[in-house]
């Protein structure tokens, strides 16, 4: 009996993977949904357009972006984890939704080891601090000053508790011994509008957002960072210039399925991304707005998570977050 039944599920198996792996060469063969766990107009929505638009192009299958908001991208980068591993649904997610929301949730939704598969970072993205422009802080030394002042504190626009632009905040509040309200939005584009709005006084933001606002002189630039400045702001000091080395930090954006998805079907995305984000054209209009290309490998992509992971996750347990 055994033997029959040993037999048969052999069977099953041989008769399983010639369909699977003719399932994973002919993908795309529908439509793939590019899951964004934040609203329109973001640094990652952006981006995954962007993005979307050459890989539909490359693949010659629609690359539908669908934005799934809420607990801090927890929503939409879940939908993913426990979508059908057949490449059909992707997520496009950032430093919140990929490492930090999952430690902030009252239940372990997902873990990005475990239940995705990383493809490659499709972008590195500087932060500007940014101030409403009648705030009268010319520079980061006035701000300073300002923040440091008694009375009503300064009023921080953040896009979700546990991004990078939030725990970067954190961290110059204690190094600096200073204080301000913080207050959460559900993404970059709702904060950055009330800070434009004259609602709030400042926040922290993806220079793919912030740029337009910056030149048209809605927002004012005191400080970027990454270790050079932007040519696109090329009076603004970094940081690290300014001697805060320690307030350094990027958003990445990066593509991830789900675990157990074909290698084959994980290798061709690879590669398509990887050609579409080395393309001039692509380099240059993602530079355009602020931000950069950044193709990886997988291993590399898989190297520089568990990095931001021993970086970050340290601080987001000292403040005890929890997604908003």
């Amino acid at each position: 009996m055994r033997r029959i039944l040993a037999v048969a599920l052999t069977g099953v198996v041989l008769a399983f993977t010639p369909l699977v792996a003719a399932q994973a060469q002919e993908w795309p063969a529908r439509p793939v949904r590019l899951v964004v766990p934040y609203p329109p107009g973001g640094n990652v929505d952006v981006a995954a357009r962007i993005l979307a638009e050459r890989l539909q192009q490359e693949l010659r299958q629609p690359f539908i972006v669908e934005n799934r908001v809420g607990a801090g991208g927890l929503i939409g980068a879940e939908s993913v984890a426990k979508a059908e591993p057949d490449g059909y649904t992707v997520l496009i997610g950032a430093n919140g939704p990929i490492l930090f929301a999952p430690e902030m949730a009252a239940r372990r939704a997902y873990e990005w080891r475990r239940d995705f598969i990383p493809v490659t970072a499709v972008t590195l993205t500087p932060l500007v601090l940014q101030v409403r422009p009648n705030l009268g802080t010319a520079d980061f030394a006035a701000f300073l000053a300002r923040a440091r002042q008694s009375g009503e504190p300064l009023k921080m626009a953040s896009p979700g508790a546990g991004t990078t632009n939030h725990l970067i905040s954190e961290v110059m509040q204690a190094k600096l011994g200073v204080s301000w309200t913080t207050v959460q939005y559900r993404g970059n584009a709702p904060a950055t509008s009330d800070v434009i709005a004259g609602h709030m006084d400042f926040n922290l933001d993806q220079l793919s957002v912030a740029t337009p606002f910056l030149k048209d002189g809605r927002t004012r630039a005191l400080a970027i960072t990454g270790a050079q400045r932007s040519p696109d702001l090329p009076d603004v000091p970094t940081f690290i210039e300014l001697g805060y080395p320690e307030f350094d930090g990027q958003t990445f954006t990066g593509l991830m399925l789900p675990a157990r998805t074909p290698e084959a079907i994980v290798e061709k995305l690879h590669a398509a991304a990887v050609k579409v984000l080395s393309e001039p054209a692509v380099r240059e209009r993602l530079r355009t707005i602020g931000t950069m290309a950044a193709p990886m490998s997988r291993a590399a992509f898989a190297q520089y998570l568990e990095k931001e992971d021993t970086t970050w996750l340290p601080v987001i347990k000292r403040l005890e977050l929890r997604p908003n």
